[in-house]
């Protein structure tokens, strides 16, 4: 059993830390979200009121925060939490940040002889319920074993990318593959279905051939094709377009930091943007089907 503070309860961080206590570990959270908090209460864990008293005296603290600048504000500075941790503290963040801030707060932790991974998650609210997230962590060799041990509770797929940053950078890259397959996808179904295709038989035909990837297999954008996937349950709940709309941003930003000509990124951002601007933002971004049925 391992002490843990876990700072961030939203969507994800909540069922993270809920399967962190069923785990047998010792978890104390904290989130501005009084109700969050309460939840997790509920199950087990210790509120506390404060990020600096959730991290004291832990082996852990695992963040999963909005953006980079709330993890460059709980972890750098005088008053991070860097400078107060133990050294013998593994740190995580799940967080999907910019690449730059990640590797700003490895190197920070390095420099305090603090083991530090980005660890941003892959999998969805579904995923992170069921303890079968995966994992891209980027960080020191040394540090992942020690990290994997904890992220295992949360997840079956656990990956070291590489330095600091590089959880970050391979994130973009699987979401930015994600909303392009999503699309094209979308697309095939709906053009079979305006030429008389049964979508569900089509959908087989596919996954039969080389037009087959994750989407249609686990995750069918058109309605009652799949019972379980969200498109079955008017796009909700899942992995909303609101948060596709910002890791495509991370991602085009990584492309240009690299100089990569990612024009199918690009046109997929600029496709959920303009599906975020209709008022979509809070459904599942399979839900891009709606946008090209006009």
């Amino acid at each position: 059993m391992a002490k843990v503070a876990f700072i961030g309860l939203g969507n994800m961080g909540g069922p993270m830390a809920t399967n962190l206590v069923k785990a047998g570990h010792a978890v104390k959270v904290f989130d501005l979200s009084a109700p969050a908090c309460e939840q997790l209460a509920a199950v087990g864990a210790s509120i506390a009121s404060s990020a600096a008293e959730a991290a004291s005296g832990v082996d852990y603290v695992i963040s999963m925060l909005p953006a980079g600048k709330h993890v460059a504000g709980l972890y750098l500075g005088d008053e991070g939490l860097l400078q107060q941790l133990d050294k013998s503290t593994t740190v995580l963040d799940c967080s999907t940040i910019d690449a730059a801030t990640a590797r700003e707060v490895g190197e920070a932790a390095r420099e305090a002889g603090i083991g530090f991974m980005d660890a941003p998650v892959s999998g969805g609210v579904a995923a992170a319920a069921a303890g079968t997230l995966a994992f891209m962590c980027g960080g020191e060799a040394e540090t992942f074993p020690k990290a994997k041990a904890i992220l295992s509770d949360m997840g079956k797929n656990i990956f070291h990318a590489g330095p600091a940053g590089a959880g970050q950078v391979a994130k973009g890259c699987n979401n930015m593959l994600l909303a392009i397959h999503m699309i094209g996808t979308c697309e095939a179904l709906e053009m079979g279905a305006r030429n008389g295709l049964d979508p569900k038989v089509l959908s087989e035909i596919m996954l039969a051939s080389s037009g087959r990837n994750w989407s249609l297999e686990v995750y069918n954008p058109y309605p009652g094709v799949m019972e379980k996937a969200p498109a079955s349950n008017d796009y909700k709940p899942g992995f909303m377009v609101d948060l596709m709309v910002k890791d495509l941003g991370l991602a085009l930003d990584i492309a240009e930091h690299s100089d990569v000509d990612n024009r199918m990124g690009q046109l997929a951002r600029a496709l959920y943007s303009e599906h975020q601007s209709a008022g979509n933002g809070q459904l599942d971004f399979s839900s891009i089907l709606r946008k090209l049925q006009g």
